[in-house]
């Protein structure tokens, strides 16, 4: 008995004519049918082409490594960059957190909402803080030091944990350690962090007080992927809040843990929904 599934096709090539017309025939021609198609272009005249479809299909997973095998005739003459993804396979994700809980448990929450498209498989820690409250969610925590002398060690562990675990994703919710080239390598494009200032104002520590002394009237966070230049990789998403010159540093904070909750989440959705593409160092974001 055949059963429908949803699936998703990402694309990003250069543009030009025929392109819509070739993914809508494959989709057609491999008994898949479109629900719903977003598309955006530079420029059609020597631009960038990008195009996200949400599409139903007959036992999608078990047909998707032929379906991929076929795809990838019709994206060689257009030179695509792509992907498809069934959508009931979901991603399998890990959390970093130090210190601050308001972005893990933010997370936490919208998981066991089910507003998370994936399966949050643990969390580590270079401290031991947040073990009670991920465990009492029935998620396994991982305490992993790491000081100045073993920041090698802690990279292996790091490693072992996520392989073992089979991890897609990683969401670094203020984990305030720099993540090694090792991991970024291996987890290209798949690393969120949220900052907690309006990048690219205010990059690298301690951002709230760097504000403050410059006398702001706004203040906001920034989830973007990792890679390897401090707070520079690809935006996703990003938010703001106005404050006056009554509020002090802590008022800074507080106000900001809000914004940072916020847009960490809605960064990570829509990257599990597949819906952002990323392109040099910029990002496209089908919402």
């Amino acid at each position: 008995m055949n059963q429908t599934e949803k699936g998703i096709l990402l694309v990003s090539c250069p543009d030009t004519e025929g392109i819509v017309a070739a993914v809508s025939t494959f989709l057609f021609s491999n008994g898949a049918n479109i629900v719903h198609s977003d598309q955006h272009s530079t420029d059609p005249v020597q631009g960038h082409f990008f195009m996200r479809i949400e599409f139903s299909h007959p036992n999608l997973l078990e047909k998707l490594p032929k379906l991929e095998a076929t795809f990838a005739q019709t994206a060689s003459p257009f030179s695509m960059q792509w992907s498809i993804t069934a959508t009931s396979k979901k991603p399998r994700v890990a959390i970093f957190a130090t210190k601050e809980d308001h972005c893990l448990q933010e997370l936490i929450w919208r998981w066991q909402l089910g507003e998370l498209h994936a399966e949050i498989a643990l969390v580590i820690s270079n401290h031991n803080h947040f073990r009670e409250l991920t465990e009492s969610a029935g998620i396994p925590f991982y305490h992993v030091p790491v000081t100045k002398d073993t920041k090698a060690e802690a990279t292996a562990a790091h490693f072992s944990i996520l392989e073992e675990n089979r991890i897609d994703t990683v969401i670094l919710a203020r984990y305030m350690q720099i993540i090694p080239e090792q991991l970024i390598h291996r987890y290209q494009n798949e690393i969120i962090n949220i900052h907690h200032s309006f990048l690219p104002a205010f990059i690298g520590g301690n951002p709230y007080q760097q504000a403050f002394d410059r006398g702001v009237k706004i203040i906001g966070a920034t989830a973007h992927y990792v890679n390897e230049q401090l707070d520079e990789g690809p935006i996703i998403e990003q938010d703001i809040t106005r404050i006056t010159h009554r509020y002090n540093v802590t008022d800074l904070k507080r106000h900001g843990k809000d914004i940072e909750r916020i847009v960490l989440y809605r960064a990570v959705k829509w990257h599990l929904e597949k819906r952002v593409i990323v392109h040099g160092n910029k990002t496209i974001v089908f919402q």
